[in-house]
């Protein structure tokens, strides 16, 4: 069995229900579905794509194709805001990883598959394009949605922040270098109707010779900044470009031969210049706004920039590490509200990524949120500290969105503002809502997986289940390894559609991928009960009761095992636990049938502290 066998299941239904219709897409999947090879598979996985791009350019661009390239007719569908965008985007990879020369070449298995994910993503997009229905499939909200949330506006101006050089002769100021670069993106997320891709999309880039234009057409965006730094004791060489991505011409450049106390100066000359050559007009707040600064201690900010390096690591010792050096930043500088808020962001993360229980993590957090906020009442990341804690924590729905949308007043341009604030809708059954913040959230920080992970998400909570296996299919197109995207592909694939066998293959990659998440793990011994694997259950299991005697486990993942395991005395225990810890994982759970039925004493129990 090849590694792409349920793509082809998938692109079997689609063939079955097309027969009779779109006779010139039909040929070209019966010929891809009825091989092996994968040569023949990426012929006509982009034959196939031929086809619907050809179409679109006579009914959407009025005009025939001829032999324009198909790169070009999909960058003039985007520009021109005929395609949505994520469908842009699966367009564009399918293309980019399908390329058949005059010659067979081996293909990477790894590379088949995502050809494929895509290609279930476009046809099924096209099929709604063209008002045709799968067989037996009716019309759900996925309709409705696109009808009445177009794809977020584009920006008049957009740009990417690529991470900086470190050209520094001891290449040892990569934590430096990060960090100007997201101070960079901070300050000018914060101009309004400029569009500023997110930190983790830009970063994808790093360390790889790509194309300018080909970073422009992916991250959608007008122009690029990239530079280098160079550090040696107490002098700086920062170089920075300004380029256009259309035809990858220089708009301005500049070289800054300073010392570092200058530092400051030169990310507030960069950032205006970039206003000023993109004739960005700044209102006089706007140029207060650049012009901040959170600290004039060197030190305070070299420890700030090596903490914020830290704790987006992700892991218990990076997160230990990054309190350790925000609280030695406060050590130089006390009004350094920017450090309290990086304190509050590793305490919450804490409890998702450190194995610190959240009735310990997130009280902490909160003092820090409140802390930075009393030094300067103006910081996004506070308030959305805040959203964050009122949201998983708290339970306080009302105070939560108060938050967010101070923090969103503030900062237009958060991808995480907008996904947490997705959760929060989710939540609170406004599901339209939920999933209109998430589209933006993708728009700003279109590479992340988390983003594109907790996109899906919305849908799947939604009910939309058609639409959340395809955003968990494009994420791993762009983020193969992602484990979050993997688990969540085997919860819709299990609960919404009852394909056990790809729910357990998924389950397991997430397994591999993550290393051990207990969260992983829980829903693997569950997932194992169910189809009487019970000795791999069993195994599971006890490594998950043996890890909570030395790490914070969530509650919720006993609860959750002795629930499905019909032992409702423990499960019930646990569940107490879980909300006398307010439990991370039961604002995600708190709603679903299947985890806890309306009526039962579980519901009762839940209603009862407010969920």
């Amino acid at each position: 069995m090849t590694i792409w066998s349920s793509e082809i299941k998938e692109l079997e239904k689609l063939y079955e229900s097309l027969k009779g219709q779109l006779t010139e897409l039909v040929k070209e999947l019966e010929q891809l579905i009825r091989t092996e090879d994968a040569n023949v598979i990426m012929l006509y996985s982009r034959r196939s794509l031929e086809v619907i791009i050809t179409d679109l350019c006579e009914c959407e661009l009025k005009r025939p194709r001829k032999t324009e390239p198909l790169k070009g007719i999909i960058d003039k569908l985007n520009k021109e805001e005929k395609v949505p965008s994520h469908i842009i985007a699966s367009m564009h990879s399918l293309n980019s990883l399908s390329t058949f020369g005059t010659h067979p070449k081996d293909f990477d298995p790894e590379q088949v598959k995502p050809v494929l994910n895509n290609l279930v993503i476009i046809i099924k997009w096209y099929l709604k394009y063209k008002d045709f229905q799968i067989v037996g499939k009716q019309k759900s909200g996925e309709e409705r949605y696109e009808t009445n949330y177009p794809e977020a506006s584009k920006a008049e101006k957009s740009i990417a922040v690529l991470p900086f050089r470190d050209m520094s002769p001891e290449k040892d100021q990569d934590y430096f270098c990060e960090g100007i670069t997201e101070e960079i993106i901070n300050t000018l997320a914060r101009i309004e109707n400029f569009k500023v891709i997110a930190r983790t999309s830009a970063f994808a880039f790093k360390d790889k010779q790509v194309d300018i234009r080909e970073i422009g057409h992916t991250l959608d965006v007008e122009t690029l900044l990239e530079g280098s730094i160079r550090k040696t004791d107490n002098r700086l060489r920062i170089t920075a470009q300004l380029i256009k991505v259309s035809d990858g011409s220089h708009i301005w450049s500049e070289r800054y031969d300073r010392e570092m106390k200058d530092v400051f100066a030169i990310q507030d000359e960069i950032s205006l210049a970039i206003a000023d050559n993109l004739k960005i007009k700044l209102l006089g707040g706007t140029k207060t706004i650049i012009s901040k600064r959170h600290s004039e201690n060197l030190e305070a900010y070299n420890l700030y920039l090596k903490g914020t390096y830290s704790y987006q690591m992700l892991t218990a010792e990076g997160l230990k590490k990054a309190s350790e050096y925000f609280e030695q930043a406060l050590q130089k500088d006390p009004d350094y509200a920017l450090a309290y808020v990086g304190l509050g962001y590793a305490s919450w993360l804490s409890a998702t990524w450190g194995n610190v229980p959240p009735h310990k993590a997130y009280p902490i957090a909160n003092e820090y949120a409140n802390k930075a906020l009393k030094k300067d009442s103006t910081l996004a990341d506070a308030y959305s500290v805040l959203g964050t804690i009122h949201t998983f924590y708290y339970w306080n729905w009302k105070e939560a969105e108060r938050y967010y949308k101070l923090a969103l007043q503030i900062n237009p341009s958060s991808s995480m503002i907008h996904i947490n604030y997705a959760a929060l809708l989710t939540f609170t059954g406004r599901h339209d809502e939920a999933i209109f913040e998430a589209k933006r959230a993708q728009v700003i920080d279109p590479l992340s997986g988390y983003i594109n992970t907790r996109t899906g998400e919305a849908f799947h909570y939604a009910g939309q289940y058609d639409r959340a296996i395809e955003e968990y299919r494009m994420t791993l197109t762009i983020n193969p390894n992602y484990y979050l995207a993997h688990l969540q592909l085997g919860r819709a694939y299990l609960f919404s559609k009852g394909m056990i066998s790809e729910a357990v293959a998924e389950f397991e990659k997430a397994m591999d991928l993550s290393d051990g998440n207990l969260f992983v793990i829980a829903a693997l011994v569950r997932l194992y009960d169910q189809i009487g694997k019970k000795d791999q259950a069993e195994k599971l299991f006890d490594s998950l009761k043996k890890r909570s005697e030395i790490y914070y486990v969530p509650a919720t993942s006993f609860c959750l095992i002795y629930r499905f395991r019909g032992d409702e005395v423990l499960a019930l225990e646990w569940l107490k636990r879980a909300c006398a810890e307010h439990d991370t994982f039961l604002p995600w759970l708190k709603d679903n049938p299947v985890y806890f039925p309306e009526g039962s004493r579980y519901k009762a129990l839940l209603k009862e502290v407010g969920l």
